[in-house]
């Protein structure tokens, strides 16, 4: 003879609830299913304030599961992000660079709307964040950037680095301190004169050798941007990084810089 097992109501709808969410949970019950919008997003625009602003390239953000970090144009960021189930984001920002950006406008903006708690709207090609004023910023899929090579690529230094700040070259500097690693050397212009130097690669850091180089005399922020990079390259081993087209070089010390690929070296 069959037999029935019957259980409390309470027990089966406890039951029941824990079957419609446990898909969303780890075997810990730590978390749940979160919407598919971590990966690389461009920023298209931005409605606020009853108009719309278009975004250059080169803004976009990168969403993980506990953290963001993009570009707002120019200047890079991270941030901190909270799930609210499928419905809702909380941003926190945290650091960001301090550049000077000829779309700054928009930089400005888009600082202002990502962060708080912005409702998630995920379309098929198309990721809304809203604020709670109505706000938008609007993105689509972004493809992952492949990073330029170390070697082999002309890097056109763009900033300065002290600790978490970045700094863009005075104007006067800005585009003539550039260089080139490739066969164990380094060689180029530290914004005046011409120089070279023995370059040793391992692993995250890179170090160069004494520095050989032209004599000219370099006046005023060209020639205060020179010393900075000479004392930066003869200071010891400094750690590297690659993101896209932006190199970072740091030493010890925090101090370093940040350069773009300008074209692969012939």
């Amino acid at each position: 003879m069959r037999r029935y097992r019957y259980v409390h109501a309470s027990a089966a709808l406890a039951a029941l609830a824990l079957a419609l969410t446990g898909c969303g949970r780890t075997e810990e019950g730590a978390s749940v299913r979160l919407p598919d919008i971590e990966g690389s997003w461009q920023v298209e625009s931005l409605t606020t304030k009853g108009r719309t602003m278009h975004g250059p390239e080169s803004a976009r953000v990168e969403i993980g599961h506990d953290k963001a970090s993009g570009v707002y144009g120019c200047n890079g960021f991270s941030a901190g992000v909270v799930f609210d189930g499928t419905s809702a984001i909380t941003v926190t920002p945290g650091v960001s660079s301090l550049m000077g950006c000829k779309d700054l406008d928009f930089e400005t903006e888009f600082a202002k709307l990502f962060k708080g708690r912005l409702t998630i709207d995920r379309g098929p090609d198309r990721l809304t964040l809203k604020t709670a004023d109505g706000s938008t910023i609007a993105m689509t899929p972004k493809p992952p950037a492949v990073d330029a090579p170390l070697t082999a690529t002309q890097w056109t230094v763009d900033a300065t680095v002290n600790g978490d700040t970045v700094a863009s070259l005075p104007l006067e500097a800005a585009g003539k301190a550039r260089f080139t690693i490739n066969d164990g050397t380094a060689a180029g212009s530290l914004g005046c004169n011409r120089f070279s130097a023995k370059a040793t690669i391992e692993g995250s850091t890179l170090t160069f050798g004494p520095l050989t180089s032209t004599r000219m005399a370099c006046e005023g922020q060209v020639g205060a941007v020179e010393r900075a990079l000479t004392d930066l390259f003869g200071s010891g081993p400094l750690s590297w990084k690659i993101q896209e087209n932006t190199l970072t070089l740091v030493a010890a010390d925090g101090n370093g810089l940040t350069a773009q690929a300008a074209s692969a070296a012939e």
